[in-house]
């Protein structure tokens, strides 16, 4: 008989997954049934999830296991970073992209098994003026997309998908420019940007592989800066990047570094977070946290 263990398990209650299926709990349980894992699952918010990872790594718990998309699973590694708690991924959101990098599978009971069977490895979090994300945070034409996606969410019920193909259009056509200045290394640059993009770790941008990192224990940021641009040739520049046809005026690809600041005469700058937005005050300093999170991967 196989011994069991009893484990936390947060469920965003807001999840892809959760939302399509009324009984989650019922289904997290049944897939851990025979693996050694006595799941003890709970449904929970953004900020439920944050502090019941806070605990488990006060606590000096082993394992957790969060089901959601990145913001849930971001939510709950900025608790653990450091930690010796483990976290245990359900891709239970839309896109689950930091699942997806760690090779965990996207069917519920595979991705137990992963948990149940899988190793403990140590993989990068990245941060910015001491928030942490897991896959990316961007200054820009995207940050002002997401806000927009959120307010049709919230106000008309949209779907993550339509709202923000809505937002998008919108967001085009209040086409802008953030006149950032960037410091690496005792360096400056000054310029003008629709979009600047900040990486855990190296992200490709030619298709197919578009938006995949083929490691997250690098130890380095991806800085990615679109020169300036007229509406229409950003469309054009983004387009060639994903074929793999950029060309020197499109896209900077700096050189991965392990810090960097970012400067505005704004008082406060829309920086996205892993899919969510807040807003900083500049300067922004964002850093590598190497191997500060514990997870369970294949």
């Amino acid at each position: 008989m196989t011994e069991t263990r009893k484990v936390p398990v947060c469920i965003n209650r807001s999840s892809g997954t959760a939302l399509r299926n009324e009984d989650v709990r019922a289904a997290v349980v049944d897939v851990f049934a025979g693996t050694g894992i006595n799941p003890d699952v709970q449904l929970c918010d953004g900020a439920a999830i944050a502090e019941q990872a806070r605990r488990a790594a006060a606590d000096g718990v082993d394992l957790i296991i969060v089901g959601g998309g990145d913001g849930s699973i971001s939510a709950a590694a900025g608790k653990l970073a450091g930690s010796t708690t483990a976290l245990g991924v359900l891709p239970l959101g839309t896109l689950n992209h930091f699942a997806r990098d760690l090779g965990i599978p996207f069917d519920l009971a595979d991705a137990a098994q992963i948990i149940a069977t899988g190793q403990r490895r140590t993989v990068d979090l990245a941060e910015v003026n001491g928030r942490t994300f897991i896959n990316n945070s961007a200054i820009g034409l995207y940050p002002v997309m997401v806000i927009d996606r959120e307010t049709q969410q919230k106000r008309l019920g949209r779907s993550k998908r339509l709202a923000m193909l809505v937002a998008s259009a919108r967001t085009l056509a209040r086409f802008n420019h953030q006149r950032l200045t960037l410091s690496v290394e005792g360096k400056k640059a000054q310029l003008d940007t629709p979009l600047l993009f900040v990486g855990n770790n190296d992200y490709q941008v030619a298709l197919p592989t578009a938006g995949r990192r083929e490691t997250l224990e690098d130890g380095k940021l991806s800085i990615l800066v679109m020169r300036s641009k007229s509406r229409l040739g950003f469309v054009r520049a983004a387009m060639r990047a994903l074929v793999g046809r950029a060309r020197s005026d499109d896209l900077v690809h700096l050189p991965p570094v392990e810090q960097i600041k970012v400067d505005s005469r704004r008082s406060g700058l829309p920086v996205s977070l892993d899919g969510e937005t807040v807003v900083l005050s500049p300067p922004l300093i964002y850093k590598i946290r190497k191997k500060a999170l514990t997870v369970i991967a294949p």
